[in-house]
């Protein structure tokens, strides 16, 4: 990325930077470039908000600015609602935000497949599913079947985890650094030390599972040969073998001109062997070519298969573009 802005006027109120400070600003000359790096990634963010007092936990305003997302989605459950049973605007409330980037899944995630698993040494303690495709998280696997321990949106790619109870009492582990706080495993601390330097969470493992939908739009395109219609072609295979040889072209003065007796092969099948019937024109096609609206060739459809073109059948060949 490259700003250029050679009219820039210094000490204004527009040459604010986010990656560039003031005085390093003020020392650059006019029409200088400022170039940067889009803070794009590819990878699942995962985000534990304790439930502290927001004055402690500053990065709570994101569920705070999900407000009006999770209320348009109360439609399809109470659990969306922001001020529910979940108790999203709660300070004291403890949420595990997960954000899957749009490249994994497209254009939404697709309803009833989002799965969390959560293992101990290996072994399966619970596991969560968007079985009734509402966005509900419910648990099919643990200490709390048939709970809703989060819910998802489908369009945004978040996750959001609330469920608290312990889903194995006999274990323990620091899945907290900041405060160290040594628990029991619970889905509030799904994912915990994936994205920590300091991972100590040696024992614990997750899964993710989704499938997602991409929506492409398409052109649709219909190519008509009506009957009589491209029933001759200029390819050396449309006449007899050796017939261009045995009748070449005429060469005068006048011009150059294609001999107008070149016999055509008679590609007629019949179910008698060496019997030649009477000629029938016909085709093959294998390609059709798509034109602008100035009769500029911008593309060519090659079928899999050519299509036998006779005179008396007209065809309408469907062509679809994705773009």
């Amino acid at each position: 990325m490259s700003l250029y802005y050679p009219f820039l006027p210094k000490n204004s109120s527009l040459n604010s930077f986010k990656s560039t400070t003031t005085a390093s600003l003020q020392e650059k000359l006019f029409g200088e470039i400022i170039s940067g790096s889009y803070p794009y990634s590819s990878s699942i963010n995962i985000t534990y908000f304790s439930g502290s007092d927001i004055s402690y936990q500053p990065e709570k305003k994101y569920i705070y600015a999900l407000k009006n997302i999770l209320n348009s989605y109360s439609i399809y459950s109470d659990h969306y609602t922001y001020s529910s049973s979940l108790k999203w605007d709660k300070r004291t409330q403890k949420i595990k935000l997960i954000n899957i980037p749009s490249i994994f899944f497209g254009s939404s995630l697709d309803k009833g497949s989002i799965e969390l698993e959560y293992y101990i040494s290996g072994t399966l303690i619970g596991k969560l599913q968007d079985k009734n495709k509402n966005g509900e998280l419910i648990e099919t696997t643990g200490s709390n079947t048939g709970s809703v321990a989060g819910v998802v949106l489908y369009n945004e790619g978040l996750i959001l985890l609330t469920g608290s109870w312990s889903l194995n009492d006999s274990h323990t582990e620091k899945y907290i650094y900041n405060p160290s706080t040594i628990d029991n495993p619970r889905w509030i601390y799904w994912g915990a030390g994936l994205n920590e330097a300091n991972n100590t969470t040696l024992t614990s493992s997750y899964n993710l599972l989704f499938d997602g939908i991409n929506y492409i739009p398409t052109i649709t395109m219909f190519a008509h040969a009506d009957k009589g219609e491209f029933n001759h072609s200029n390819n050396p295979t449309y006449t007899k073998f050796q017939e261009i040889i045995n009748k070449p072209p005429i060469v005068s003065r006048h011009g150059y001109f294609e001999n107008a007796r070149l016999e055509i092969k008679n590609t007629t099948k019949y179910s008698y062997e060496n019997f030649t019937g009477s000629l029938d024109k016909q085709t093959y096609i294998s390609k059709i070519g798509i034109y602008d609206e100035n009769k500029n060739l911008i593309a060519v459809a090659k079928l899999s298969k050519p299509v036998r073109k006779p005179e008396n059948r007209d065809l309408t060949f469907k062509l679809k573009l994705d773009i």
